[in-house]
Parts: structure tokens; sequence; C-alpha cells
């Protein structure tokens, strides 16, 4: 993965008058960096990485929000919240479906134990997104969250692995380093595909925009 950034360095009074631009724009040099995402750190406080048992995915206007959520406790804890923008998250969903189709091709159909699989008949409970937040458990970092640009997913027979990275020059960062088990892994694609589908249509609609409404912007929200 390569990024280009633009550099502009402290100005050389003695080089204003160099040419015609120099001359309209004394003040100004830029010159292009080539970032190149080889390897990523991966600091100390991030590499032992969480597990998570499901997340939340929220959409905004300018970012989509992961919240991977532990289960295992009452009440629900939030593991790691994950801040991406959102030209990132078609190459994330592209990235996770060929990760899922070679997990089938080496290990069969992830999916959950029997006892575990919701039952057709049973109504599964609904809650808007206030009160899903209501009832979370915040550590004291999770709640701003990390930033990444971009995610490297990897995966073992039991699980998945997912490090989201920053690539900013001049060096690249794992900001947050998550383990999903296996079967939770196509319902986070699905919530993606569906959180992307919602983001999509919001653009659309805002090409011709109603009036601002007066509330604060709100997010949609897909969990599992």
């Amino acid at each position: 993965m390569t990024n280009d950034f633009d550099f502009t360095p402290p100005a050389d009074p003695d080089d204003a008058n160099k040419d015609d631009d120099a001359e309209k724009n004394p003040d100004v040099q830029s010159q292009e960096i080539q970032h190149s995402q080889i390897g990523a750190l991966v600091p100390e406080h991030v590499a032992r990485g969480v597990f998570s048992t499901g997340a939340v995915v929220l959409n905004g206007s300018h970012e989509f929000v992961i919240d991977f959520l532990l289960r295992m406790t009452r009440p629900h804890q939030v593991a790691a919240r994950v801040v991406i923008p959102p030209p990132v998250i078609p190459r994330m969903i592209q990235a996770l479906s060929d990760n899922i189709e070679n997990y089938k091709k080496r290990f069969g159909e992830p999916k959950l134990p029997d006892a575990a699989q919701p039952k057709p008949d049973q109504p599964q409970p609904q809650v808007n997104a206030q009160e899903l937040y209501d009832q979370l458990k915040w550590g004291k970092t999770e709640m701003s969250g990390t930033y990444a640009n971009a995610v490297m997913i990897g995966h073992t027979p039991t699980e998945f692995s997912f490090d989201f990275i920053t690539t900013f020059f001049p060096k690249s960062v794992v900001s947050s380093r998550v383990f999903l088990s296996a079967p939770n892994v196509p319902r986070l694609l699905e919530s993606l595909k569906h959180s992307w589908t919602q983001y999509e249509k919001k653009l659309k609609d805002n090409q011709n925009p109603p009036p601002p409404p007066i509330e604060p912007e709100s997010f949609d929200t897909t969990q599992f």
C-alpha cells in the first residue's frame, strides 16, 4: 500500500527568487513524499490485542465506528473502538470476504455450535442505539477510540485477527489489534455490508438534501 503526502518544509528566504513561481509564492515550497507501508510498528501496549465476541458498526457523515464488544460478563464491555474513514470500508469488506473464502477452503464453514445458534422461531430483542449503549461498560480509553486508515486481516482455525493501522508518514503503526472468534466473523462482514449500504443511501439522499435538522447528527447502528 502506498500513500502520497504533501510535505511543506520551512521556506528559505535566499531561495525566494529562484523562478517565477517562487516570486509569486516566496514563502511556499512543496515536496511530494512517498510513504510505503512495508511493515507496521506494533506498540507494546497494542501487541497483546483484545478479544471480542461481537461488534456494533456505526456510520456517520465522515467516519465509520466499529465497537468490538466482550459479552462474557455483565454488563457487556466495549473491548475496543476503531474509527475508520469511509473509503477504507469497501476495501475492508473485500479483504474480509477473501479471508472468509480462504478459511472455508482450509477449515470449512465457520459456524457457531448448535447450542449457540439462534432459534428461527425465537424473536430477537430489538433495541435502539441509545438503549444498547446505556447497557455497555466503557473503559477509560475506549470511548474516544483509535483511528485507522488500513487494516490487515489474518486467521487461524479458531479466530480471526484484525490489525488496524494508521499509515501516516514516516512510519505505519498498528493502533489496535482485535481477535474475533471465527464463527462471529461472517456476522461482522454482514454488519459492515449493511452499514455501507446505509451510508451509500445517505450519500444519494443528500444529493437533494431536505432542510437541515435541528437535532444533533445521529449515527446509524448495525450490531451482532
